[in-house]
């Protein structure tokens, strides 16, 4: 018999993917946060059903949260101007969200599924403690690790570039 947390974890794994992939390649700034909160959604149903309910709980409060939050606060700080008003109600459009709202009934189908159909035992038994989590991401993912944070830190400083005033309170042409 499987582990009623197999299915739930590759479902969830092929939602980050396919929410990774349809963030990374989306023209709208908009649309792409919208798939990669999505993504951060997803990986923390992964942690979850991994047995790491703290990680899963850090990772929406956290990447999903604040990180999130902070990009678009990064794409409100752009000034588009009164002549994007058009463009931006585009962006906006409902079929925008038709892909993140089907992703997101997805996974919301699996956390519903994992709190109904998973024995208590199976996840008690099976919760990690921080210190085991600490020694798997600093021990042989540790270079996955200082990867993920060279990535964040290249946005950061890209985000800065972007939003860059000259002195004379113009915003730099690129």
């Amino acid at each position: 018999m499987t582990n009623p947390m197999e299915i739930p974890f590759f479902a969830a794994g092929a939602v980050a993917v396919i929410a990774t992939l349809l963030a990374i390649t989306r023209t709208i700034a908009v649309h792409a946060l919208l798939y990669l909160i999505v993504s951060l959604l997803a990986v923390a149903v992964v942690f979850y059903t991994m047995g790491a309910p703290v990680v899963a709980a850090l990772e929406v409060i956290i990447y999903a949260g604040a990180i999130v939050v902070l990009f678009v606060f990064v794409v409100m700080m752009m000034n588009l101007g009164a002549q994007d008003s058009e463009t931006e109600r585009k962006w906006l459009a409902w079929r925008a969200w038709i892909g993140p709202a089907v992703l997101s009934a997805l996974l919301l189908f699996e956390v519903i599924y994992l709190v109904v159909r998973a024995p208590v035992s199976a996840t008690i038994g099976s919760i990690s403690t921080p210190k085991e989590i600490g020694l798997a991401l600093y021990g042989p993912y540790l270079l996955g690790v200082e990867l993920a944070s060279m990535l964040l830190l290249g946005a950061l400083v890209g985000a800065c570039h972007v939003g860059r005033i000259s002195r004379s309170g113009r915003e730099v042409q690129q």
